[in-house]
């Protein structure tokens, strides 16, 4: 029997009624009249369809935008699958047991077709409910024209006929969402995979279309990659909108040990400063340390996304120069850094050719001197601030400087010389251990 006519039981609450004699059930009777009423004007409308599916068409192009495009855009695909649905919903009224599977089968399609062509979701749930509002009212139409008398029994499946409109509703909602997240997880997992290409410097020139849609940034502009140790577990939202401060236009890229960010500095080919004569990566406010803890490396710019690849090795660069315990590098303002760390090997010659016969003293001298050294060079070639800070007079500063041309055969004087030694001891500074 179809759900719409069957007998309802009462509940009922309290005691068990004693048993007496029943009188005669009228209710059956009404159920089966009217079950022969709506059997006998739901075959009218199976002969009626196309008409019917075009005045659903007509009050869908009348009431909803969305269906509006969709009509004008496939006029016959779309009045084929409202066609189908309809049918489906009236021989439901036939035969609800032998229909229910094909009819479900047929919902959950449009679910899904429709999530992927991008309707809302909205609008093809009105579309169910203007549909089975449309078979209610051709069903009273049709008892009013053939029986008048029986359009009262039409009340008795009301219910049960719009618990069919609820039920179809209900799976095309879960087939769309189903559907979306579906597509939301392409939609991501590809937007992945161009950015792990765009950022290994691998992508096509064909991909970056596509690549500049995916990660929602434009095509031509000029970039900075910004590099955050710890991407395991991802970081949290926080650390990167520390990172990045918000309104910057970002793509996260989450890796194994470092989560690397897309910024959009600029439009390309514009002269590289913001309207108050700064630069945009510093007017971003990358420059600051602002992630407590977090080692953080911001690369040079560069001009569109396919120098994105580019921008990720400077940036990695950068982050190779951060202290252990934290803070922000920008690369442009530690370029004499960036080229130990950018070659090590180089780097490791240059500290043995030129500080190798201090680092061969003993471990109390070689200190004294490498301290001194370094804390000249922090100075500025000033003995007087070295001694300051080392809490030694200027003479002791000067004799140890002395010692160590005696020692590394090159001049503090001699500006070749003085570059030689600084790269030599940022080199020992960063490649030790």
């Amino acid at each position: 029997m179809h759900p719409a006519v069957r007998t309802r039981a009462t509940i009922r609450t309290g005691p068990v009624p004693v048993p007496h004699r029943r009188a005669p059930r009228l209710r059956s009777l009404i159920d089966a009249d009217a079950l022969r009423v709506l059997h006998r004007a739901a075959r009218a409308l199976l002969d009626d369809l196309p008409a019917l599916t075009d005045r659903l068409l007509a009050a869908l192009g009348e009431q909803e935008p969305a269906y509006r495009t969709a009509l004008a855009h496939d006029h016959g695909a779309t009045w084929e699958e409202a066609h189908r649905s309809l049918r489906h919903s009236v021989t439901s009224l036939l035969d609800p047991r032998g229909t229910r599977d094909a009819a479900h089968r047929c919902t959950w399609r449009i679910g899904v077709s429709r999530a992927e062509q991008g309707l809302p979701l909205d609008a093809l749930l009105h579309a169910f409910r203007l549909g089975g509002s449309l078979v209610w009212q051709r069903l009273v139409e049709e008892t009013s024209r053939s029986a008048p008398e029986d359009v009262r029994l039409l009340v008795h499946v009301a219910t049960d006929v719009w618990d069919y409109v609820d039920e179809h509703s209900g799976i095309v909602a879960e087939a769309y969402r189903q559907t979306e997240r579906q597509l939301a997880w392409r939609r991501e997992n590809r937007a992945r995979l161009l950015a792990t290409a765009l950022l290994d410097g691998t992508s096509r020139i064909a991909d970056l279309p596509e690549t500049a849609e995916g990660l929602r940034l434009p095509e031509q502009g000029r970039y900075v990659v910004v590099a955050v140790e710890g991407g395991r577990p991802q970081l949290p939202a926080g650390v990167r909108a520390t990172a990045v401060p918000p309104g910057a236009s970002v793509y996260w890229h989450s890796g194994g040990e470092v989560d690397h960010g897309i910024v959009l500095v600029g439009d390309e080919g514009d002269d590289g400063d913001d309207a108050d004569g700064r630069d945009p990566v510093e007017a971003l406010g990358l420059t600051a340390d602002g992630v407590p803890g977090r080692r953080v490396g911001v690369g040079g710019t560069v001009n569109g996304l396919a120098a994105v690849g580019d921008a990720r090795r400077l940036a990695d660069l950068a982050l190779g120069i951060c202290p252990p315990g934290g803070g922000t590098i920008r690369l442009t303002e530690h370029l004499p850094e960036a080229l130990v760390v950018s070659c090590p090997e180089l780097g490791a010659t240059l500290t043995e050719q030129v500080l190798g016969p201090l680092l061969r003293l003993d471990p109390a001298d070689r200190d004294v001197l490498l301290d001194t050294l370094t804390a000249w060079f922090d100075c500025d070639g000033s003995a007087q601030r070295a001694g300051e800070r080392l809490y030694c007079h200027r003479n002791t500063v000067l004799n140890r400087l002395r010692r160590c041309e005696q020692l590394t055969g090159r001049s503090l004087a001699r500006p070749v010389d003085v570059v030689e030694i600084s790269l030599a001891l940022t080199a020992r500074r960063l490649l030790r251990g």
